[in-house]
């Protein structure tokens, strides 16, 4: 019979271990520690009074070697990343064996602010300088990710107002029950039972009633309430490929080199467009900040999905003279490429019905004759001119036109012609075709060459998204509050950045 030699886990070593040894070269840990070490971190000095007094502090060099690697090897637990710093070789030679506590380690990454910012251009002047960004695309888009709150606790204030009455109701309901049967009760489990159900129910109840006291509505882009949430209110309730989740709206703007992000932040708000400013001008910042370049919109060009398309958005972009390529929702269906794609939709739908047609005219169904000046509805009846100069709300201006009453009244066509059976004739606006920065960006898009830089955006940035959440197992934030979660995401990106200085760096 074969014979093998004997092992035993249950043996205790004494081994002499040299911390330095352990963080080998050509490894994450190695790049990540050379990159503080490198960092001037007097910025943290504020964050402390004990030049004469108190306690010595960890190292911030110490915590942002220990975050980081954990947040590599997709841990966010302030427990766990202390576990790490007691159980994990690797770790404990990072942190020099300093064995930092949970609450530390949790205070260091909430409270950091400013401080979180200045290391990102730091570790982003470091990428610049190792030739891994190429200042010839970034692409814009962003990642909706479930935070530390239940969207169970999201609503406007009638909803939640709602909510409580009617988890009280509930409440007056469990408590008669519970009178009525108690005195023929044996189970004492279900006596129990009943009695958690109604103190958790009151809580419920009160904590939402003292949330409502104290705060009002949010107010969304279109001056109606949107939904709150009493656990967080500056998260979102969100429409994700996944569901609808309660979170924040994690936008990155990645170079199209290496996938290096050069600007990252956290919004509670699904409506990207809304902050396509913001992140151009934090763009633009970084790139001064960390030494890329005094003018980076000189040079790069833009990308960005639907999503961040408007007419004020356009303009922005027409003003600050940036070449960008961001389509409006319609330019597929201006692509001559997609012209089948929606057989393949009804193959894949069992319950698919062809649309009706349009029920009532629309103003390209009327003729007008640009010379003339003169408009023809669809029954071949001239229709008068009301203005020459009308203008709407929006400023755009035209020409209104006003079928002749007689003419309305007996027209064959006036059912699809008319919405309101008591409206006595039609009017139509023809608005003036001008030539603004949205039509602009429209025809821009549509050509061949705007079709092809557009196309790169997706390879882009999508995989850096992927990696994040994939990989680095960011599938959701741990934290309360955007200044923290903001903290965290951008803690993420370090990571991927540092990740990029490691395999690709000099």
């Amino acid at each position: 019979m074969a014979r093998y030699k004997y092992y035993s886990y249950e043996q205790q070593l004494m081994i002499p271990v040299n911390l330095k040894n352990q963080i080998l070269p050509d490894t994450f840990e190695h790049t990540l520690n050379r990159v503080i070490d490198s960092l001037d971190l007097s910025v943290f000095n504020n964050k402390y009074a004990n030049d004469e007094t108190g306690a010595p502090a960890y190292d911030p060099a110490i915590l942002l070697k220990v975050v980081l690697f954990a947040y590599s090897r997709g841990i966010i637990s302030s427990r766990k990343i202390a576990r790490l710093c007691e159980e994990n070789i690797v770790c404990m030679a990072l942190a020099a064996d300093t064995k930092p506590h949970f609450t530390t380690i949790a205070d260091f990454i909430s409270s950091m602010d400013q401080e979180c910012i200045y290391l990102f251009t730091k570790i982003l002047s470091i990428c610049y300088s190792e030739n891994l960004i190429g200042k010839n695309m970034f692409a814009i888009d962003g990642c909706k990710i479930s935070s530390n709150c239940s969207k169970e606790w999201s609503g406007t204030k009638e909803e939640l107002l709602n909510k409580s009455e009617k988890i009280r109701r509930s409440v007056s309901y469990l408590v008669s029950k519970h009178k009525r049967t108690d005195a023929n009760l044996e189970n004492d489990k279900q006596r129990e039972r009943e009695k958690r159900a109604i103190v958790n129910l009151t809580e419920q109840a009160n904590k939402i009633s003292a949330w409502l006291d104290e705060n009002e509505d949010r107010i969304g882009v279109q001056n109606k309430p949107v939904k709150s949430n009493i656990i967080d209110n500056e998260s979102a309730k969100m429409s994700t490929g996944h569901g609808v989740v309660q979170g924040y709206n994690g936008i990155a703007a990645v170079d199209d080199k290496h996938q290096l992000i050069v600007w990252a932040g956290t919004y509670g708000d699904a409506n990207e467009s809304r902050h396509l400013e913001e992140v151009l001008t934090g763009i633009e910042d970084n790139c001064r900040e960390s030494g890329i370049d005094e003018n980076i919109y000189n040079k790069v060009t833009v990308t960005a999905d639907t999503g961040y398309h408007s007419n004020r958005n356009m303009d922005l972009l027409q003003e600050k003279r940036i070449d960008a390529y961001i389509p409006d929702n319609q330019f597929r269906k201006r692509d001559i490429r997609f012209k089948d794609a929606g057989e393949h939709k009804k193959q894949r739908v069992v319950n698919w019905k062809p649309k009706k047609g349009k029920k009532y005219f629309r103003p390209d169904d009327f003729h007008f004759d640009a010379i003339t000046g003169s408009l023809v509805c669809p029954s071949g009846y001239p229709m008068w001119c009301k203005g020459r100069n009308f203008k709407s709300s929006t400023g755009l201006t035209g020409q209104a036109f006003m079928g002749h009453i007689k003419n309305c009244k007996i027209c064959k066509l006036r059912s699809k012609c008319l919405r309101n059976k008591n409206t006595k004739a039609r009017q139509v606006v023809i608005f003036d075709k001008v030539e603004n920065a949205t039509e602009q960006m429209k025809r821009k898009i549509d050509t061949a060459y705007g079709r092809s830089v557009y196309s790169k955006r997706m390879g882009i940035v999508e995989p850096v998204f992927g990696h994040i959440r994939g990989t680095l197992k960011l599938d959701r934030f741990s934290l309360r509050t955007r200044q923290k979660v903001n903290n965290q995401w951008l803690l993420y990106c370090m990571v991927h950045n540092i990740g990029k200085i490691n395999r690709y760096g000099k």
